[in-house]
């Protein structure tokens, strides 16, 4: 088995977030390199090598955050929360309760179904 099958998960995992880079197999090693727009989303490519348990023998990593991206903070919801709400507080309109909606996809497939609990990411207002 290559390295590039090996670690399918991972590049899947970096091609789900539209990471600007590749990961090329040479020497024996995968050298994974690339921009991603979140810490977040830094941190689940990671995740991903990580569950291979010699991925350090591997793997060269290189994975960073895009200076550029927009800054995305988070919120943990609590019982009576709305995403108009939410969006008032954070975003200073509550007609921006989409924005919130859409930076949460992977979560949330209603804008009137949010839970207790949940932690969504809030983008920086515009």
């Amino acid at each position: 088995m290559n390295l590039r099958d090996k670690y399918n998960q991972a590049i899947q995992t970096a091609k789900g977030f539209r990471m600007e880079g590749a990961a090329e197999e040479r020497d024996g090693k995968l050298y994974f390199h690339g921009m991603v727009k979140s810490e977040d989303e830094k941190n689940k490519i990671w995740d991903a090598i990580k569950t291979v348990p010699d991925w350090r023998n591997d793997i060269v990593g290189d994975i960073k955050v895009d200076p550029n991206a927009p800054k995305v903070s988070t919120y943990t919801v609590k019982s009576g929360d709305t995403l108009s709400k939410i969006a008032k507080e954070y975003l200073g309109d509550a007609n921006a309760y989409m924005k919130i909606f859409n930076a949460n996809k992977d979560q949330l497939t209603d804008p009137d179904k949010i839970k207790p609990g949940q932690v969504l990411k809030i983008p920086t207002a515009a």
